[in-house]
């Protein structure tokens, strides 16, 4: 979940960032050729903040998943586990019921009491 408050802020940091130059640049009380070559240098720089902007959204993706990883590990152990425990306990209930069967008398087995007439 920090993952993803890191993910937002970064991204909102980064369009709030271009809207505030935009808005600087337009409603700034400059002469047109002032403005001109304020963009131009704006302009110019953006391969370098796109570069930046890249290599921020690789780190964070990297992390994202690092993250799924682990907890993909996670998960698959504890399903593996209970995979596990329920093979045990179906051989033990398994079990039980065989020692039950084989303690039965033959009367006692449902085939016999159907066939049997009451008493």
């Amino acid at each position: 979940m920090s993952n993803n408050r890191s993910s937002s802020f970064v991204g909102g940091l980064l369009i709030g960032t271009a809207i505030g130059a935009i808005s600087g640049v337009l409603l700034a009380p400059k002469s047109g050729k002032e403005t001109r070559r304020v963009l131009n240098k704006s302009l110019q720089a953006m391969p370098e903040l796109a570069e930046d902007i890249s290599s921020n959204v690789q780190l964070q993706a990297d992390r994202l998943s690092e993250s799924s990883l682990r907890n993909w590990d996670a998960t698959l152990k504890r399903l593996r586990e209970a995979i596990a425990a329920g093979v045990v306990a179906s051989q033990l209930e398994q079990e039980r019921l065989n020692r039950a069967d084989s303690a039965e008398t033959p009367s006692n087995s449902v085939t016999d009491r159907i066939t049997q007439p009451r008493e």
